[in-house]
């Protein structure tokens, strides 16, 4: 990802958004994270990225019109992520996730803990926003969303916790603060060997859409859901 955004001082907004552009033109396919809509960079990166084929993460993203008008600035088709990380986002994360070119929602812990005034780094803290934003995802038929970031680097015990919490509450990847986490995050969030021979027995067994027995437990139309999306992940 490129980040127009948080990483660039202000005095370096003008040089970044060119650096991106060139790189932009290489025909890379990457998502790009640009300015807020609240700050005055904003409508020059769209500007510049609607020249572009690439992805676009809106940050604070907070109700469906913000984002609506955001695609309007953009290429037609321009695929937007979501980043809820606002209280009002949260609430609006099902009517945010619908606009049409939103593929999917992304969790922004650390400015969300901010305007709570609560630590992020505490699971129990955010455990509601974070299943409010899987639920409105999957209301509004879009992939599993992104959890948000581990800023602690030294310990890859708080990063492992933090990857099984997210899996657990039904999240679908993680966004990366260092290279060094990309490993484990994409190791933790793909199925493990157990749950693909499950769910292989599973599409095996309910042949036409059958209820039938597995390993003792009976499988219906969700469980074999279910099963469909681990075999999906995989691919």
């Amino acid at each position: 990802m490129l980040d127009l955004e948080d990483a660039v001082a202000v005095g370096d907004k003008d040089a970044a958004r060119v650096a991106v552009g060139d790189f932009l033109s290489t025909g890379v396919q990457v998502l790009v994270r640009v300015n807020g809509t609240d700050t005055s960079w904003c409508a020059d990166d769209l500007q510049m990225l609607a020249q572009w084929k690439c992805a676009v993460m809106v940050p604070k993203a907070h109700s469906a019109s913000q984002l609506q008008s955001i695609a309007e600035q953009l290429a037609p088709g321009t695929p937007l992520v979501a980043l809820i990380e606002t209280a009002a986002g949260v609430n609006a994360t099902e009517a945010i996730c619908a606009v049409d070119t939103v593929v999917r929602a992304a969790f922004g812990s650390i400015d969300l803990g901010a305007e709570l005034g609560v630590d992020p780094d505490l699971h129990q803290a955010l455990q509601y926003a974070r299943s409010a934003v899987v639920l409105g995802s999957a209301a509004a038929e879009r992939a599993a969303p992104l959890d948000g970031v581990t800023t602690e680097l030294g310990d890859m015990g708080m990063l492992s916790d933090d990857i099984s919490h997210a899996v657990r509450l039904g999240f679908g990847g993680k966004l990366c603060i260092h290279p060094r986490q990309v490993a484990a995050v994409n190791q933790r969030f793909a199925p493990s060997p157990e749950e693909l021979d499950w769910a292989r027995k599973v599409v095996d067994e309910a042949v036409g859409g059958e209820v039938c027995v597995v390993d003792g437990k009976m499988v219906d139309k969700p469980v074999l859901a279910r099963a469909e999306r681990i075999l999906l992940r995989a691919r």
